[in-house]
């Protein structure tokens, strides 16, 4: 788990493609999608791998990994987060790449006391760098049914998504020498871990272990608009003369449109609680170059 400004460890959800985009298709049997990988029995796949939940004690918290890399496209994953008082707890859902100069796209989900609202964390990590956080709270109780977490991938931006709505764009601008995540395949990640030094309201709210274990849960993921990255080349590339005309090859450019924008716009307005872009003290020298450039593109 990397370290980000608050230091959020990581939570996205993704997807892949490569050059040429390929239609891949995923069966709805998380069996074949994941692994657990660590948690001692707390990370459970249920009614034949339709479910997966993920549980912190104290003594332990659990994760698990995509069996497949990916390089662009969009995924979509329901999860239901910690109910009740779930203070000190992070449910972590990001995609990453491997080494030292990794890149990474992140949803965060930070625990609350009963009755406060979830903070969702975003960040966007490139060649190793972070420090791209935006937070905000939901429009509704994220705890009391699924909803679905989204991430569009490709070459022009990054978007994330909740139940269709756009909450972040974060755009390519390597024109201007700011760093864009797309050589790198991923994997996705996700854990459920104690966080009390930090998570909630700056670690001043300790975690309540009397109402452990803490229970996350996941189910219907999507990733049909999705390429493999396998033994060096992309499953889409391999298959792009037979698949030239399906609808994956749309998101190598798909952008926001009218409505999209609006809706951004009015999650940013009414739910965003923390923008680095608007954070002067943090940058006396000058907001980093791509904040000045999405306001003027």
């Amino acid at each position: 788990m990397a370290a980000s400004f608050f230091p959020f460890p990581n939570l996205a959800i993704l997807v892949a493609f490569s050059s040429s985009l390929v239609l891949v298709a995923f069966a709805g049997n998380l069996y074949q999608d994941f692994d657990i990988t660590w948690g001692d029995g707390r990370g459970k796949m249920d009614n034949n791998g339709k479910v997966l939940t993920l549980s912190l004690d104290k003594a332990s918290g659990s994760g698990f990994q995509s069996k497949n890399e990916y390089l662009f496209g969009k995924i979509d994953m329901q999860v239901k987060l910690v109910p009740g008082n779930s203070a000190g707890t992070v449910t972590a859902y990001y995609l990453r790449s491997e080494g030292s100069t990794w890149d990474e796209i992140d949803f965060e989900f930070l625990g609350n006391l009963s009755g406060d609202p979830y903070i969702v964390h975003t960040n966007i990590f490139s060649q190793g760098k972070g420090n791209r956080e935006q937070q905000f709270y939901m429009w509704f109780d994220p705890t009391a049914d699924f909803h679905t977490y989204s991430i569009l991938w490709n070459p022009q931006h990054i978007v994330f998504y909740v139940d269709g709505t756009p909450i972040r764009e974060f755009k390519n601008f390597e024109s201007i020498g700011v760093p864009y995540p797309k050589n790198r395949p991923m994997r996705i990640y996700s854990s459920l871990w104690n966080a009390e030094n930090w998570a909630t309201r700056g670690g001043l709210v300790k975690t309540d272990w009397s109402q452990a274990p803490f229970t996350a849960s996941y189910r219907s993921f999507n990733a049909d608009q999705a390429c493999v990255w396998s033994s060096g080349s992309s499953s889409c590339s391999s298959n792009s003369n037979k698949n030239s005309n399906n609808s994956s090859s749309v998101l190598l450019s798909q952008e926001l449109d009218s409505t999209g924008q609006e809706r951004l716009k009015w999650v940013q307005k009414n739910y965003m609680i923390y923008n680095y872009c608007s954070d002067t003290k943090r940058f006396p020298q000058g907001l980093p170059p791509e904040c000045t450039a999405a306001k003027t593109s």
